[in-house]
């Protein structure tokens, strides 16, 4: 979750969620404090304090307003985790199982999620503001065997590797009210906390490191025994002050100094502190490294084996199809960061899945009035691209694979367009496929067929455009380049249906060897005795179920449902959404379907239920 200036709201909830609890044990070694990354060459450092505070007045065009942003007057709130346990006995450690893992876009990059499961059957579930610790598998047995609290902090997403889980989140705290021009305002200071916790204990898991960065959290990523995260705060001057990014770890506060701020030479319409963090989640004796870049609000990161890349926009003329996007590429290697290129493109970027790195190229998909695409090397020099697709057209998804670009546009039926990648000077469209409906998200099938989620469609009568209807779940063949194929597709619901895959990509499972495929869905049906004709195609459907469909999928039949999984009992409120599916895994042969009130155990071959536990 990303947050902006809309977290001041949060000011008249914050005291309901104030707990009181025991403290946890600490397990903090020898640790070193966090040490700042090399300075790079490519970039200007200020000399002092008075520098920078002279270049935010000179360079940023926007000041005023977002001095309402933070930061607050009063420290963040004192708090502790509780750590609760089932009263489970110890169990010996599990062989390794066969499990599903998160759904990322770069093997080997993992991404932070709300749920994981480790090689030896235990699984890691975030439901609001608790971390639960589960012995998943085998089924029969599965139990809750300890959970994290966190008091006053609101979790974002985990990781797990070798008995250890790192939990991100945001807390709050609010100041006394500012006047500005006679109008009152609270003001807002976020931080992000990242918690690393020793779980080789199962019902016993030890806090091992503790950290804090001033600044909103904006993503991560974890390559081996290496987490790398990214933070945002913004950058300004109020009553000629300066409020600089803080890091605080385990209990300890270090403000990062003016001299070890790097910036590119420029004007932006709004600065911000971009903090990145490389940090050892293994060792804990080894020093969290940063590098703190001030630079356009972040807007976007993709990350490979290699490098980082953060993008930002000007603001410029975007709806004239005039906006840039700039990038910035930071190279990674174990603990050692160094921003090395910068580099820009007309258009804006839609999401990570816009951005690709093949080679020794980088490929981005953007889009204004048109759809672009263009390809950099790694100085980010443009040295191809290929501009003004579709144009007039909604973009929706793109996928890069290999030399090969998918993308998916939308106005009045769904253009999939097939591009050349193979010469990185000279992108070119080879083949193009128009169908009812868009896709916005697309998998990977194998190396010549693509799965689509998105919407089915109705052109309107009335207009050059579509009613958009229920979900559509489409399997396209490439192999043909020039004469791509949409060779099944199933339908869920009617207008008003929805899936977290159509922005969530961690939503999805697929497992190619087991022909699996599962979403979560909330179906919404139309009674057409509403109506004394045809039903319209911009009518709206009620919401009538939620959970998960599972899928048998393969290329020699079109989509089989095996049959749907929900946590909705009969008589629900299907509004009552801490009942609603989020996530699927599966251990084995069960599947394991995750609500913020429960866990529930089907068996793969026929979904019949083996067992459910619940969350509090």
């Amino acid at each position: 979750m990303r947050y902006g200036l809309t977290a001041i709201l949060l000011a008249s909830v914050l005291g309901a969620l104030i707990y009181n609890y025991g403290a946890i044990r600490l397990g903090f070694g020898p640790s070193s404090p966090p040490v700042p990354a090399a300075h790079s060459p490519l970039m200007t450092n200020f000399p002092s304090a008075e520098a920078l505070r002279n270049f935010l007045k000179t360079n940023s065009a926007t000041q005023g307003p977002f001095s309402l942003y933070g930061p607050a007057d009063v420290r963040i709130f004192a708090s502790s985790d509780a750590v609760t346990t089932s009263g489970a006995p110890l169990q010996a450690k599990a062989e390794s199982v066969q499990h599903s893992v998160t759904n990322v876009q770069v093997a080997g990059v993992d991404e932070a999620d709300t749920a994981k499961v480790d090689d030896n059957g235990y699984m890691y579930v975030m439901s609001n503001d608790t971390v639960y610790i589960l012995k998943a598998y085998p089924p029969e047995t599965a139990a809750v065997l300890a959970k994290l609290k966190f008091a006053d902090m609101y979790p974002i997403g985990i990781f797990v590797s070798n008995d250890r889980l790192t939990v991100f989140g945001s807390q709050y705290s609010f100041s006394p009210i500012y006047r500005l021009q006679m109008y009152p305002y609270d003001v807002a200071e976020i931080k992000t906390f990242v918690r690393v916790y020793d779980t080789n204990s199962k019902t016993s898991p030890v806090l091992i490191k503790d950290l804090a960065l001033a600044g909103s959290y904006f993503s991560s990523r974890m390559i081996g025994d290496y987490i790398y995260f990214v933070t945002s705060k913004p950058a300004y001057v109020v009553n000629n002050l300066l409020f600089l990014p803080e890091i605080t770890m385990n209990g300890k506060v270090t403000e990062i100094d003016p001299t070890e701020i790097s910036y590119f030479n420029g004007t932006e319409q709004y600065y911000q502190y971009t903090t990145f963090v490389a940090m050892n989640a293994q060792n804990v004796t080894e020093a969290p490294v940063y590098l703190t870049v001030m630079m356009g609000a972040a807007s976007t990161m993709y990350v490979s084996q290699d490098n980082m890349y953060v993008t930002f926009h000007d603001n410029g003329y975007y709806w004239s199809g005039y906006g840039n996007t700039t990038i910035c590429r930071v190279h990674l290697r174990a603990k050692n960061m160094t921003v090395e290129a910068k580099g820009s493109v007309l258009g804006q970027e839609r999401n990570q899945f816009s951005m690709d790195e093949y080679g020794s190229y980088f490929r981005i998909q953007t889009s204004g009035w048109t759809t672009n695409v263009y390809v950099l090397d790694m100085n980010l020099t443009t040295v191809g691209k290929l501009e003004d697709l579709a144009p007039g057209e909604n973009f929706h998804s793109a996928r890069f694979m290999g030399d090969r670009g998918y993308l998916v546009t939308f106005k009045k039926t769904d253009p999939l367009f097939v591009i050349d990648l193979s010469n990185a000077t000279s992108p070119r469209v080879l083949g193009e496929l128009k169908i009812p409906g868009y896709s916005d998200y697309l998998h990977p099938y194998d190396e010549t067929h693509l799965i689509g989620v998105g919407k089915n469609t109705v052109e309107a009568s009335e207009g050059d455009f579509a009613w958009y209807q229920g979900i559509k779940i489409s399997l396209f063949d490439v192999s043909n380049v020039t004469n791509p194929i949409e060779m099944a597709n199933y339908v869920i619901g009617d207008r008003g249906s929805d899936t977290p895959v159509l922005y969530d990509h961690k939503a999805f499972l697929f497992d190619r060897s087991k022909n699996l495929l599962a979403i979560p869905v909330m179906v919404a049906k139309i009674d057409p005795y509403q109506y004394p004709g045809p039903v319209p195609s911009w009518a709206y459907g009620t919401p009538v179920w939620q959970g998960a469909y599972v899928f048998d999928v393969s290329l020699y039949h079109d989509f089989v449902l095996e049959g749907r999984v929900t946590h909705l009992d009969s008589g629900a409120d299907i509004n009552d959404q801490a009942c609603w599916v989020k996530r699927s895994l599966y251990v084995e042969n069960t599947l394991y379907t995750i609500s913020d009130r429960t866990v529930k155990m089907n068996s793969l071959e026929d979904l019949a239920q083996i067992n459910q536990v619940p969350l509090s």
